[in-house]
């Protein structure tokens, strides 16, 4: 039904859309279901391509099951703050994988990065990481080194001299910086083409017209992250020695 938890035969017709190379969009839309639940089903079953739907069906048995026999011990563990639905909290974590996954995150790398964001301090431990995630210290090393890479979480020492793995707001505007980058390069080699080409020859137009766009767009992407960062971004809760947010003070 819809809303509900999907059936054999839905991932079938999931399935088949896919084939047809639906958009998910449109494939949810005939399920009547979000495009976010089909998202993170076809994404968190091997992706567009390799989606098969009795596969997809027989794993989310499992992982239900598995959940199951882990509940009494996650109840404890999962105990979330500010009087939050820990289930709807991990609900979402799954579904913010998802999106960074489709942004073309590798999966392990997507978990680690929604693990942090739905963290109220912005940062976490190497070993705090894998505690939550019920993953291996080694992957989790792994996957930081990645989205270090990457510049979408940056390390710093608490007062305990433990390392952390943080993300801010600031992280935003410095994946926008980097994005431009190769906009940049590729101006820059349009330009050079310009003068191999000849100006004024049709190849050497369309070159200069597309260094131009880039250059304008460009422009006005870090104008606008830039009064974007100095307007609208608030400053963060306090962060408490262990690393957690600390909650807001009553005015009263």
């Amino acid at each position: 039904m819809p809303g509900g938890r999907l059936t054999q035969q839905d991932r079938r017709q999931i399935a088949l859309g896919l084939a047809d190379n639906l958009p998910y969009a449109e494939i949810a839309r005939r399920l009547d279901r979000p495009t976010s639940t089909i998202t993170r089903e076809v994404m968190r079953n091997g992706g567009p391509t390799a989606y098969r739907a009795d596969l997809a069906h027989r794993a989310t048995e499992r992982r239900a099951h598995r959940r199951g026999q882990a509940a009494p011990r996650e109840t404890q563990a999962t105990a979330q703050p500010y009087g939050r639905d820990a289930e709807a909290v991990r609900e979402f974590a799954e579904t913010l994988t998802t999106v960074f996954m489709a942004s073309g995150l590798p999966k392990m790398m997507a978990r680690v990065l929604a693990c942090l964001y739905t963290t109220d301090s912005g940062s976490l431990t190497a070993s705090e990481l894998a505690q939550r995630l019920q993953v291996s210290p080694a992957s989790i090393s792994k996957a930081i080194a990645f989205l270090e890479n990457l510049e979408l979480v940056r390390r710093r020492r608490d007062e305990h001299r433990r390392e952390r793995y943080v993300v801010d707001d600031d992280l935003w505007y410095q994946s926008i910086v980097r994005g431009t980058r190769s906009n940049d390069q590729f101006a820059e080699a349009a330009r050079q083409g310009v003068a191999v080409l000849r100006p004024g020859t049709p190849a050497a137009t369309r070159l200069e017209n597309a260094a131009r766009f880039l250059d304008f767009v460009t422009e006005s992407l870090i104008r606008a992250a830039e009064q974007a960062r100095d307007v609208l971004y608030t400053p963060t809760e306090t962060t408490s020695a262990d690393g957690d947010a600390e909650p807001p003070t009553d005015p009263r």
